[in-house]
Order: structure tokens, then C-alpha cells, then sequence
């Protein structure tokens, strides 16, 4: 099945999302290690970091929410026609558009948190949404790029 006017296959297109989901998964599944060993670390070391222990719990969370989403769109990747793969890509730009959101959330928490009610969690807790979003919104932006319609 021809798609995009002679410019892209079908399967070519599927074989980019499906290579998008699992660059998405690897992502997931280090921020769940990652997150759950720093977490894991300082309880059995009794440190009381709350910069560090909120980085992780939001590296855990974001994690698992984003190994959960990856793992069930994976299971059925379609082939897509013109308007599929034109759908996909407005799905991208929105999911852009969010993250993009989701770091300045990270940024008003980190700098809020640092300058106005001196909480090192809420630092910890921006930086670790800004990480998260950041890696998502650079994996989206790759795969919106690859995308020729």
C-alpha cells in the first residue's frame, strides 16, 4: 500500500512508530529503575534528601504511566493511509504542545520552590517533571520530523 504520495510506505511508517514505542519503553523503563533505586537508596540509607527523593518519585511515576501508555499502543501498531498517518501526526503535535506544557510546570515548581518557599521537594519535583517531559517531547519531535506528509 502506497502512502504519502509516493514519499513513504505504509510499513515504513509503522516501522517508525514501532521504533518510536520502543525508544519510548527503554526511556520508561530506565526512569522506573532509575527513580526506584534512588528512592530505594536513601530510605535504606535513612537519608533525608527531599530534592533528590522527589526527583525520584516523579522518575518512577512518569515511568510507569509512560511504560503502561507504550506497552498497550505497541501491542497494535496499524498500517496507516494518507489521513491515518495525518491524524498520528496531529496527535504528536498536541502531545508536543503538552509536554512543552509539563516543563514549565516543572520549571514554576523548581524555581517556586527555590525562591519563594524555599522547599527543596518542590525543586526536586520540577526537575524531575522537566527530565521526564524534556525526553518526551525530544523522542516527539524526532518521530513528527520523520513523518513525511
Amino acid at each position: 500500500m502506497l502512502l504519502f504520495a509516493g514519499i513513504m510506505w505504509a510499513d515504513t511508517l509503522q516501522a517508525f512508530e514501532r521504533q518510536h514505542l520502543l525508544k519510548i519503553l527503554i526511556w520508561a523503563g530506565a526512569s522506573v529503575l532509575i527513580g526506584s533505586l534512588l528512592f530505594l537508596v536513601l530510605s535504606l540509607r535513612r537519608i533525608r534528601a527531599p530534592l533528590a527523593s522527589q526527583f525520584a518519585v516523579q522518575s518512577s511515576i512518569w515511568g510507569i504511566a509512560e511504560l503502561a501508555w507504550a506497552a498497550y499502543a505497541y501491542r497494535d501498531i496499524p498500517l496507516r493511509d494518507y489521513e491515518g498517518a495525518a491524524l498520528l501526526t496531529r496527535e504528536l503535535w498536541m502531545a508536543i504542545g503538552l509536554e512543552a506544557g509539563a516543563i514549565l510546570v516543572g520549571l514554576t515548581l523548581a524555581i517556586g520552590g527555590w525562591i519563594y518557599v524555599k522547599r527543596l521537594g518542590l525543586v526536586g519535583a520540577g526537575i524531575g517533571i522537566i527530565a521526564q517531559a524534556f525526553a518526551l517531547i525530544t523522542l516527539d519531535l524526532i518521530f513528527v520530523r520523520a513523518i513525511q506528509l
